[in-house]
């Protein structure tokens, strides 16, 4: 669609980034990939990226199938802030490729209103300079330890130390064009997103 809508949706682990662009999803005309998922599309074998992967962290980081196992790659460079940097290299600009090349089949789709990208590092990745807008999906420090607590079964350390790695709110604010508080009731969320978008094509 010409007129199409090319939306960025960030926030902190656990605000409930997911749930929301399901309801989106269900409801609205739209396209929604979400990053991470995306890194793991382009780093399949056969791609620039995997190879440029094995060439960096050797073919150890391979599984049986062939693949990149996900859980040795990460095992690697955890601690490596300098490797990490360099895999960040690679990978950012094949997701970021992936999106546009997907953005440019969209608009040429006229069953499609709005595509969205979510990631919890769209500022950081400079995200901001191609997108119309960015949405803020915001939740209490404290709702959001709860529902990873509960939902991933993470420890009070783990959940501080991934918390205290993200950006901080003021910061989420300040680069954001729309804020949705997700800290109480889905339907609170949902009547926010409705409103938001009320411009565009609703399906029940």
């Amino acid at each position: 669609m010409e007129n199409l809508r090319f939306i960025g949706v960030t926030g902190g682990i656990g605000a409930g980034k997911s749930e929301l662009l399901q309801y989106i999803k269900r409801h609205y005309l739209c396209e929604i990939y979400l990053a991470d998922e995306v890194a793991h599309t382009v780093k399949e074998p056969g791609t620039e990226c995997f190879e440029r992967l094995k060439a960096l962290l050797g073919e150890g980081i391979l599984g049986a199938d062939g693949r990149i196992d996900r859980g040795v790659m990460a095992e690697r460079i955890f601690r490596d802030a300098e490797l990490l940097e360099r895999v960040n290299e690679i990978v950012h600009p094949a997701v970021r490729r992936f999106l546009l090349e997907r953005l440019g089949e969209a608009r040429k789709d006229p069953r499609t209103e709005l595509f969205f990208v979510e990631a919890a590092l769209l500022i950081e990745a400079g995200y901001r300079e191609i997108l119309d807008e960015l949405w803020y999906i915001y939740a209490d420090r404290d709702v959001r330890e709860q529902r990873l607590r509960r939902s991933r079964g993470y420890s009070g350390e783990k959940i501080r130390n991934i918390m205290d790695r993200q950006l901080a709110e003021e910061a989420f604010r300040r680069s954001c064009d729309f804020v949705i508080d997700n800290s109480g009731r889905l339907e609170d969320s949902y009547r926010q997103i409705d409103k938001k978008l009320e411009a565009f094509t609703w399906q029940e």
